[in-house]
C-alpha cells in the first residue's frame, strides 16, 4: 500500500451522516430512500468492477446501522453474500496487530523505542537499531514483497517465527527512520514481538485482547485447511497480460475480462500483516472499539493516529498501523487491503463515529469509489467542507 493510494482513499470520504442515523434505533437506522440509494451505489460499483460478491457495514455514532451482502460469496454454488460472509482482511490485519502492540506498550511490557530483538530475538540484529515504533509506521527498512509469486506464496509456516525466514537474513533497505517503505514483513516481526512481550501466542493474544473485547465473533486466523463457516471463495479477473501468458489450450477456454478462481495462497507467511479473516460487521466493530477506547486509552489512540515523519521531516501519511489524513473534527483514519481473492477497505471519521467497511471476494477491486459515493450520499450539504 503506497502513500499515494492512501491519499486517494481519504479523498473520497466525507464528513458526516444524516440525523436519521443518530435518532433511530439500530433495527431501523436509515431512511428507506437512503437505504435504496446505498444499495444502488453498491450494485452499480459491483457491476463496474465485476465483483462477484461483497459485504458492507456502516456505523454512525459508534453503532452499526447498516449491514448487507451483495452478489455471491461462491460463484460455483450460487451462495449469496451476507453480512456474515467471511473474507480475508488482507492488510487491515495491520491495524489489529498495531493495536495489540500499543496495548502492550500501555501495559509497560513493550518499549516502542527499544531494539525489536528485545522482544523478537529471532530477528537478527542489523547495522542500525530497528524499533517497534519504526515498524508500525513502515519506517524500519524491512523490505516488502519481491514479486507476485512471493506475495501469493503457497509455502506453509507453522509459526510466525518460522515465517521470518523469508526475509530476516537480508539487509535492510535503508537506515530505519530515514525513508517510508510499506512492509508487510515488518508486521511479521511485530507479531513475533507481541509473542515475546506478552508470553502468549499471537493467536491467543489477539483472541483475548482484540477480538473478544471488540465483539468480533467471526474474526480469526486465515487457516489454510480449516473449515471456516461462511468463508467466501476468492476470485480474480483475467486481464489482457494474464491471458497472453496462458498456453494456447488454456486460451481457448477463457477470455480476458472473465472471472476465475484466485490463485492458491497460504497466508501463514504473513499472519500479523495480512493473514486474518473477518466480516464487514466485525471490522466495523473493531473500529468502534478503537474509537470508544475499549481497546486502548485516548492517549494511545492519539499516538496511533499521529502521522509519522521521516528523519528529514517528510510526512508519511501513515500513523502507527493506520493511514491518517486531516486533523480534529475532519480527521480520517483508514486502512485498505488486497491479496489473492480479496479487496477490503475500512474507513473511519472518529469525530462522528462514522465507519464504512467493505469486503469483496475479488482481488484488485477498486472499493474507494463505492465508499466515496456512499459517504457523499450521507453528508448533509451544510456539513461538507467549503
Amino acid at each position: 500500500m503506497t502513500r499515494t493510494r492512501y491519499a486517494l482513499l481519504f479523498a473520497v470520504l466525507v464528513f458526516a451522516m444524516p440525523a436519521e442515523a443518530v435518532r433511530k434505533p439500530q433495527s431501523a437506522s436509515l431512511a428507506p430512500e437512503t437505504l435504496r440509494q446505498i444499495e444502488a451505489i453498491v450494485e452499480s460499483e459491483r457491476g463496474k468492477e465485476n465483483i462477484p460478491g461483497l459485504s458492507v457495514a456502516i456505523a454512525y455514532g459508534n453503532r452499526v446501522v447498516f449491514a448487507k451482502g451483495f452478489g455471491v460469496a461462491d460463484v460455483e454454488h450460487s451462495v449469496p453474500a451476507t453480512p456474515e460472509t467471511v473474507y480475508r482482511t488482507a492488510s487491515i490485519a495491520k491495524s489489529m496487530t498495531a493495536t495489540s502492540v500499543m496495548q502492550l506498550a500501555e501495559q509497560g511490557k513493550l518499549d516502542l523505542d527499544a531494539p525489536i530483538q528485545k522482544y523478537c530475538p529471532a530477528f537478527p540484529e542489523k547495522p542500525w537499531r530497528v524499533t517497534a515504533r519504526q515498524l508500525l509506521g513502515h519506517l524500519g527498512g524491512i523490505r516488502h514483497y519481491k514479486s507476485n509469486q512471493e506475495s501469493s506464496g503457497t509455502q506453509h509456516f507453522d509459526t510466525i517465527v518460522a515465517s521470518l525466514a523469508i526475509f530476516k537474513d537480508e539487509p535492510l533497505l535503508h537506515e530505519p527512520g530515514t525513508k517510508y517503505n510499506y512492509s508487510t514483513f515488518g508486521y511479521s516481526v511485530l507479531g513475533c514481538a507481541i509473542e515475546g512481550a506478552s508470553g502468549k501466542s499471537y493467536v491467543d493474544y489477539m483472541q483475548e485482547r482484540i477480538f473478544q473485547p471488540a465483539g468480533m465473533i467471526h474474526t480469526g486466523i486465515d487457516h489454510f485447511r480449516q473449515i471456516i463457516p461462511h468463508r467466501a471463495r476468492g476470485y480474480a479477473v483475467l486481464n489482457a497480460t494474464g491471458f497472453l501468458q496462458l498456453s494456447e489450450a488454456e486460451r481457448r477456454s477463457v477470455k480476458p475480462g472473465e472471472i476465475f478462481n484466485a490463485s492458491l495462497h497460504d497466508t501463514s507467511m504473513k499472519v500479523p500483516g495480512g493473514g486474518l479473516v473477518s466480516t464487514a460487521v466485525d471490522l466495523a466493530r473493531f473500529a468502534i472499539a478503537i474509537n470508544t477506547l475499549a481497546l486502548v486509552s485516548e492517549k494511545t489512540r492519539s499516538e496511533m493516529w499521529t502521522v509519522q515523519k521521516t528523519r528529514d521531516g517528510q510526512s508519511t501519511g501513515y500513523g502507527l498501523g493506520w493511514g491518517v489524513d486531516g486533523q480534529g473534527e475532519r480527521m480520517l483514519v483508514s486502512h485498505s487491503g488486497g491479496q489473492a481473492g480479496t479487496s477490503t477497505l475500512l474507513t473511519m471519521m472518529p469525530s462522528k463515529g462514522t465507519i464504512i467497511a467493505v469486503m469483496a471476494n475479488l482481488q484488485g477491486a477498486n472499493l474507494g469509489n463505492m465508499v466515496g459515493q456512499i459517504g457523499r450520499l450521507l453528508v448533509p450539504e451544510q456539513a461538507r467542507p467549503q
